[in-house]
């Protein structure tokens, strides 16, 4: 079914006293380098479709590590399909291939609830061109879209949102680029997806009221913080919550917003980890029938790029008290989902990149004994 299990995919977490009492996980292995013919897989994002079929993301790298306009770059758009909730994943399906040395990068995902249909947004580049080569004004870095109403079967045409995620006319804006994963949609019906900006690092939202039809940009956070790669999460209050990737220091960046993402609070600081794209996602609502309000996050302990964990907030993102060590590896990258039984996969890069592999935590080892 085109999933790998290496040797240290059924694994103890016993780690000490902090640790000792978690369960045994399972890790898949979905992306493996080598394999299908790309050097290496890299940025993981994971969407459960409206039948529950998870829907794994990936840059397949076709000749070396290197991001998207770095030297002998070629990138391509990669998907993998599980209907058993992660125990097996389809072959890998090609989503798009833009061309000899061009790149399709960065997959950011939300589903419609009202129609099921899954929107894919990324980013395509051109030859030689990345975040750090573009040329304001052109389109070196196109803002994409694509949809799936079949589950991720099948795919539409590109949606060119390249003059909505950035001002053309601005000489300083030389790319928009979304997530990667983090894009959500509010409890009134409103498709948000995260955005952050080269050169400056400035971060905002693309937003739509019309199911996709049209998409707006939203303001831009306020001050200095210079972050990139970053994940929206929906608050209990409906106020939406910003979590941002740092360019340097020792901790993410959280901004609020009281209007769906059209105006930003002034940035505060986040979780403590090292500069990495991590996750965040709702995971419990009391309002919809839930015993608490939870938000989950992920992203690698330390130090550097190791020892992922997923930590739990019960106060709305204001801290993140409760830790739970899902790896001792290395791991880099990872994106978070709700399954249909409210466990929780993770996808995340595993193994100094030689891997992205698909856990899954069930609410006992997430907060054990409740």
């Amino acid at each position: 079914m085109g999933h790998t299990t290496s040797p240290m995919s059924i694994v103890g977490l016993a780690a000490g006293n902090l640790f000792a009492a978690q369960p045994v996980l399972r890790h898949t292995d979905v992306f493996v380098s080598g394999a299908d013919g790309y050097c290496c897989y890299r940025i993981p994002a994971i969407e459960t479709a409206a039948d529950g079929s998870l829907l794994a993301f990936a840059e397949a790298r076709k000749y070396n590590r290197g991001d998207p306009g770095e030297p002998n770059s070629e990138l391509d758009l990669v998907l993998k399909r599980s209907t058993d909730g992660g125990a097996t994943w389809s072959a890998m399906t090609v989503i798009e291939h833009a061309g000899a040395m061009w790149s399709a990068a960065n997959p950011a995902t939300v589903v419609n609830r009202n129609n099921g249909r899954v929107w894919l947004l990324y980013l395509r580049c051109k030859p030689d061109r990345g975040t750090a080569t573009a040329r304001a004004g052109t389109d070196d870095l196109q803002t994409l879209a694509r949809t799936s109403d079949d589950q991720g079967l099948t795919w539409s045409e590109p949606i060119d949102l390249t003059g909505v995620a950035r001002d053309m006319n601005d000489p300083g804006w030389t790319s928009s680029v979304v997530g990667p994963g983090g894009a959500i949609q509010t409890r009134t019906g409103r498709l948000l997806a995260p955005v952050w900006t080269c050169p400056a690092w400035h971060q905002c939202v693309l937003f739509s009221d019309d199911h996709g039809r049209t998409w707006q940009r939203g303001g831009m956070v306020p001050g200095g913080q210079n972050g990139n790669e970053n994940q929206l999460v929906e608050l209990a209050d409906g106020k939406i919550l910003f979590d941002i990737r740092q360019n340097s220091g020792p901790h993410r960046w959280l901004a609020t917003s009281n209007d769906a993402g059209l105006t930003w609070s002034e940035p505060r600081p986040g979780v403590t980890v090292t500069a990495v794209a991590c996750a965040i996602e709702r995971y419990t609502l009391k309002s919809a029938g839930d015993d608490r309000d939870r938000i989950l996050w992920t992203g690698p302990k330390g130090p550097g790029r190791s020892h992922l964990v997923a930590r739990i907030s019960c106060d709305e993102g204001q801290t993140f008290a409760h830790e739970r060590l899902i790896t001792d590896e290395p791991a880099a990258y990872s994106d978070l989902t709700i399954l249909k039984d409210k466990t929780v996969g993770v996808l995340w890069e595993r193994g100094d990149y030689k891997f992205i592999t698909f856990t899954r935590l069930d609410r006992e080892f997430i907060e054990p004994g409740r």
